[in-house]
């Protein structure tokens, strides 16, 4: 019953978040579209309007303006953009906490990575969040803010050495997410303690009928832009639990460094491409990235798999096979699995008929041998041995008879 309590607030909470996010993270690309399109040089803006464009969508026409600082009189119905990254922020928390630090002994512990307790784990997890917004927001608060090439260059070496550092001590699934929380913590910061306080400061000075401060608008501008760039890497984060070749290789922290790489210069390039297409290049060399990183996680040019061994390896019987996947394989992919955790086999994997297991064969070396992110955690500690005995069979045909 509590294994299918915390699968339904997974989903919920998942769902939520999902919502959540898409929402501030669409409002976040149209306004920095709609910042990058204002007609500024037209003779007849008025004094106070910095630009304006015309739109259409959905089959009307928009016309908006954008003051250089505020209005001498605010209007009756102020829209703010706020609770989209708050809830998004919540929702995350809270999916960490459903998923990760309530089954910590399974998402966060990994013996093979560090022989650390699950209290040491989500103390780790919780303190990255920590640490990662106090470094972000004290370079914010320095003069390399307004040297963007050097602020760009210090937080993603800040970030690909906290994937490093977090990738010694906690499980590959785990360190990936708890970056990807580490810059979710970062943006929802920027709203929650400069942009919305910065806005607020805008419009109780123009209540007052007081000269704004344009820095006030221009900091929770700057803040609102790197949140922008933010926003492909954790993207990625959110979905890599699909794909161990990311996060389970050998060297998954610079993988993660490679494709943020990708997605923050091709939100670059989109964000900048309306005025001018010096960027361009950037789509092209990222598809040669992501080539790379592809041939960089190809199984056999990791260190640790040794196809020969498994080309060299003495004939497995089905038996043999059949009983290292029974003994642990089978307490999560089975009809009736018997872990703690998972009470319905994960994605509807089974391995307990002969037919199943052929149909799942190339999943079965690549998860326990190519990889080795299986069985998760090594919860039912498959040896070295059995590792190669699998992949030995696989290679061999996968035979069932």
């Amino acid at each position: 019953m509590e294994a299918h309590i915390v699968e339904w607030l997974n989903l919920t909470v998942r769902w939520l978040h999902v919502i959540a996010g898409v929402a501030w993270i669409g409002a976040s690309f149209y306004f920095v579209w709609l910042e990058n399109n204002l007609e500024r040089l037209k003779e007849d803006l008025p004094e106070d309007i910095a630009g304006d464009l015309w739109a259409i969508h959905g089959g009307g026409f928009y016309y908006l303006q954008k003051f250089k600082v505020a209005p001498k009189e605010l209007p009756k119905n102020l829209h703010w953009f706020k609770w989209e990254a708050y809830f998004t922020w919540i929702t995350g928390f809270s999916l960490l906490i459903i998923v990760y630090y309530w089954n910590a002994s399974t998402y966060m512990v990994d013996a093979a990575v560090a022989d650390i307790s699950e209290g040491a784990s989500i103390g780790i997890g919780i303190g990255s969040l920590a640490i990662g917004y106090i470094v972000y927001d004290l370079l914010c608060r320095s003069p390399i803010l307004k040297k963007p090439p050097l602020m760009l260059a210090i937080m993603f070496g800040f970030l690909t050495a906290s994937a490093y550092v977090l990738s010694l001590y906690l499980s590959p699934r785990a360190a990936y997410i708890h970056v990807g929380a580490m810059i979710g913590t970062m943006m929802a910061g920027n709203v929650l303690f400069v942009i919305i306080p910065g806005q607020r400061k805008l419009v109780a000075a123009a209540e007052a009928g007081n000269e704004p401060d344009p820095w006030d608008g221009i900091y929770g501008g700057l803040r609102s832009r790197h949140n922008n760039y933010f926003t492909l890497p954790v993207l990625f984060i959110m979905v890599s639990n699909h794909f161990p070749m990311t996060y389970g290789h050998e060297y998954g922290w610079a993988v993660l460094a490679g494709l943020s790489a990708v997605g923050i210069g091709i939100r670059h390039h989109f964000n900048i491409r309306h005025r001018t297409n010096a960027a361009a290049w950037v789509m092209p060399v990222g598809a040669i990235g992501v080539a790379v990183l592809a041939w960089f996680t190809m199984p056999d040019a990791g260190p640790e798999v040794d196809m020969d061994a498994v080309r060299e390896f003495r004939e497995v019987s089905f038996a043999e096979a059949q009983g290292i996947v029974a003994t642990r394989c089978y307490t999560c992919h089975s009809a009736t699995p018997t872990d703690d955790v998972f009470k319905i086999a994960p994605n509807g994997v089974r391995f307990d008929e002969p037919a199943l297991m052929k149909k799942y064969s190339a999943k079965i070396m690549n998860r326990t041998y190519e990889v080795r992110n299986m069985p998760m955690a090594n919860k039912t500690k498959i040896t070295e041995d059995e590792r190669l005995i699998l992949a030995a069979w696989v290679f061999q045909g996968a035979k069932t008879e």
